[in-house]
Order: structure tokens, then sequence, then C-alpha cells
């Protein structure tokens, strides 16, 4: 590309960075390529039918292992299929008690830790009963008017909403956001949200998508009930066994019996795990990708990471495109993932979209219940992954031209229990794939070394019909885990993208 046409190009780049926020600003969607480029904490509500079965308790046993990274607004008890006519806060209650006998101990190993008052004060009921039924104009609930404020705030990060059951909490805050503010207000508070949805749980889900079509929305239409869930990306988790839809992955870090023995046997948040009776935290992924892990993949669904992969577009039934499953092969990239199993073959899913990170996971999992009674010395921490002299966890994003290598150094990480490191650099073939958006080809020298060397080989990656085209420009994701010796071993992760020119003819 000459310097003038580079010149343009960087012009409209950052003439339609403002038009993004213009747009989203007054009832656009947000575009599929968007980037949500904030920091500080997720902001989280979480929406749970927990009592109903084990799974909820077991998410969320893990999720306040994880309170000092996120930025919790609500945690609402809410009605599902499953609980129809209740709801239970005590659960609730209970494990944020025995997070409150553990958090003098967690400080020791990390900052952040909110006091267990303040996340008790944030338990509260939603909709009393089922589905759309118990959502209308005199049927506000705690949980609703908790939405409704957190998406009221002076704050420029989005709102997460984690739902793990029924929806219809959520339905009665828009409800009542579109009857009470002008339309701009709504578009405005409707930009703040981003929402992952565990399957359809009741029939407020598909509501919400036809009425309020620019809202993001995470998950896999569904009937209310589980015959679908089998082919849930969210299933990737621990499916294996019961869905039987986990083929190549290692399933043995998601038995009872290793619960048993890394989870369970350690303090009182371990007491409060219990046995799962299908899966183990099947709601786990509507939270599990805001950790600060260094895949960012809650800045774009099409990034991939601990929560899965997804693709933008409108599923059959629909009204409105969404981030969901499925997609056209003619690009070479769906919602699925190829990944290499336990057994050395390549399978291709898109419950591998999380099983392939599940290891890692898992092991710390484990290390941040050991967080819950050890002193610092006796625990594993996380390495800090430093790439080409930059700290920190947010993405590294590249201008590379085709055939020119570029140097990737990692020697300047570091553990903090003094560990052995190992360096694992690969290229994620189809994360950040989104309409009209070419998937550039790499090579990487090097990959099991703390300095690596990738150079890009194409713009563009062929496709199933090669088509007689300009490609100026492609992406391409490298992600590096770096896991260091301790016990359990621990990864830490950082996402370079790289931009790539073509070369100049």
């Amino acid at each position: 590309m000459n310097p003038r046409k580079r010149m343009l190009v960087n012009r409209w780049s950052g003439i339609a960075i403002g038009l993004f926020f213009a747009l989203t600003a007054n009832g656009q969607p947000l575009p599929p390529n968007f980037v949500d480029d904030f920091t500080g904490k997720p902001r989280v509500i979480v929406l749970t039918d927990m009592g109903n079965e084990p799974d909820d308790q077991m998410s969320f046993v893990r999720l306040l292992l994880y309170a000092n990274e996120l930025d919790f607004e609500a945690l609402v008890a809410t009605t599902s299929t499953w609980q129809k006519n209740k709801v239970q806060m005590e659960p609730m209650k209970k494990i944020v008690a025995a997070y409150g006998e553990v958090r003098a101990n967690l400080l020791k190993h990390a900052t952040g830790w909110p006091e267990a008052a303040q996340l008790d004060a944030m338990v509260m009921s939603g909709q009393l009963a089922y589905g759309m039924a118990a959502v209308g104009p005199d049927k506000m609930s705690p949980g609703a008017e908790a939405i409704i404020r957190a998406a009221d705030k002076n704050d420029p990060r989005p709102l997460w909403i984690s739902v793990w059951g029924g929806a219809n909490t959520l339905a009665q805050a828009l409800q009542h956001m579109r009857a009470t503010r002008s339309p701009a207000e709504v578009d405005k508070l409707i930009a703040k949200l981003r929402v992952y949805a565990i399957s359809d749980q009741d029939d407020a889900g598909p509501w919400i998508r036809r009425e309020f079509p620019h809202l993001h929305y995470i998950g896999k239409p569904s009937s209310p009930d589980s015959g679908e869930y089998l082919y849930a990306t969210w299933t990737g988790i621990s499916g294996d066994a019961y869905y039987r839809n986990g083929q190549g992955a290692d399933g043995s870090t998601v038995t009872n019996e290793w619960l048993e023995t890394n989870i369970r046997a350690k303090g009182p948040l371990g007491k409060l795990y219990p046995h799962f009776a299908f899966i183990m935290e099947g709601d786990t992924p509507a939270f599990l990708g805001l950790t600060n892990n260094g895949l960012n993949s809650y800045r774009n669904p099409s990034w991939g990471g601990w929560s899965g992969r997804y693709i933008w577009r409108q599923p059959y039934g629909e009204a409105h495109p969404m981030w969901t499953q499925g997609g056209d092969l003619f690009g070479r990239v769906t919602s699925q993932d190829a990944v290499i199993g336990i057994d050395g073959k390549t399978y291709i899913s898109d419950q591998a979209t999380i099983w392939r990170w599940r290891n890692a996971f898992q092991q710390e999992f484990a290390a941040r219940m050991d967080w819950t009674i050890k002193p610092y010395a006796q625990a594993n921490h996380n390495p800090v992954v430093i790439v080409n002299g930059k700290d920190g966890t947010a993405p590294i994003t590249l201008d590379v031209d085709v055939g020119k290598p570029v140097p990737l150094d990692a020697s300047a990480s570091k553990d903090p229990d003094g560990n052995k490191l190992s360096y694992q650099w690969f290229h994620y073939e189809e994360a950040g794939f989104v309409p009209r958006t070419n998937m550039a080809a790499v090579k990487i020298a090097q990959g099991n070394a703390a300095k690596a060397t990738v150079t890009a080989t194409a713009a563009c990656r062929p496709i199933w019909r090669p088509m007689n085209r300009p490609c100026p420009t492609g992406i391409a994701h490298i992600i590096l885990a770096v896991t260091d010796n301790g016990m359990p071993a621990l990864t830490s992760y950082r996402r370079v993208i790289l931009n790539v020119r073509a070369a100049s003819n």
C-alpha cells in the first residue's frame, strides 16, 4: 500500500471509530467488529435460578473466587423452567458468608476482595414467577431495579448481565425502561448492556431479542427445556460424558473425584461446593471469560477464550443477527474451533472453544481454592507475562507486512513464586472472524521458546472457492500461554493481534 492510500485508510478508520460511538448512542447496533476498549474490572450482574439443582451453587463458589477481578452490581435470584414458582436467595447468602470466613486469607494472595457484607447486600430477588407472565407494568422487582440502577451509572464500562437461569428479570427491567424513558435514553442504556445467556431457560430471551434487536446478546436460541443443550457451546465446560459432545477433551479434571480432592476438601468454600447431578458448573461460561487471564475475550465474542467463541449471524427463527453458533464454511471459519485432542487427533466443535482451555482454568480453580486456606508461600500464583517490554494483560496490536518477520519477546516474563516458566505461542486461526473480515495466514518460528518470530505469509487465507479479488489487509490472533511448574501449574496469557498488510506490488 502506498503512503497516500495508507493515510486515507487511517483517516477513514478514525472517522469510522467516531461514527461507531455516535451511532451506538443513537439506537444503532454495535458493529460485529467492535472492541470494548475499557480499563478497570468488568461490571457484572448475575441472574441465577440457584436452588433448583447443584450446578448454579458450584458456579457461584467459583465466581466468588474471582471477586477481586470483577465489579459486582447485583446478585439476583430468579426463576427458570426448572424452578418456576419461587426464587432462592439463601444459598447465595450462605456461600457469601463462607467467603467472608476466608476473605482475610484471600487478601494474603491478591488485593481487591470486597467485604462479605457488601456482597450480601447485593443478593436480591428477581421476578417471583415464571417467564413473561411475571413481567408487567406493576411487577418491578429488586433485581430489575438493580439492573436499571447499574445501567444508569455514569460509568464508561459496559454492564454484563450473566444469565444462569431465566431472563425475565432482565425483560422486566427493559420493559420498564421503555415505558418510562425516551427512545434516545433507552438506546443509550441498551448500548451499555452485554448479555451472556446459558441457552433459553424461559420465554423471556426470545422476547428480549425480538423487542430490543440492538442489545448485545450472546447465546444459542433454544427451547426452554433441556432438549437442545447438547448443541450449546457452554456445555464444553464439562459436558463430555453427559451430553456425549466433547470428543477429544480431557475429562480428568471435571469428575466428582477430582473436585473432591482439589475443591471440596479445601475450607469453608470448598464444603459448599456440591456434587454435580449432570455436569459440573454449566453456568460458569457466562462469566469465566470476564476474568483477567490475558485472553481478553470479553472485548469481542469472536476473539475466543474461557467462555468460548461465537460468531455474528442471524439464527433461523430470530428476527435479527446476534452472537451465536453456526456460520457458513465458505470463509473456512464457523463458531467451531479445530483443536488437538488428548489422543493427538484434531477435533472440530463448538464445545472445543471451551474445553481447549480446560486444564488451565481447572488448575487455576484449584490454586484459588488454596488461596482460601494457605499462606502465600505455600500456594501458587500466576506468571506475569511481559511481551516486547509491555506488561499488563491488555492485548497488543501490531501492524505487520506480509513476508517480514516480527520478533515477539516474552523473556522478561516472571513468576511471583520463582517457578520455572514454559512458553507456547500459537496462531488462534478462528479468532477475530466477523463478516467481511479477511483472515490472514502466518507461521511461527520457535513457538515453544520465550522469544519467537511470527511471519505473515498472506493477508488472506484460502477460502472454500478461490475468488479473484483484491486482499489488501487481514487479521491474525497470536496467543502466548506462559505456564509455571508450580503445584498446581498455572497459566497466564497474552493476545497479540496482527493487522496484516499485503505486500506492495
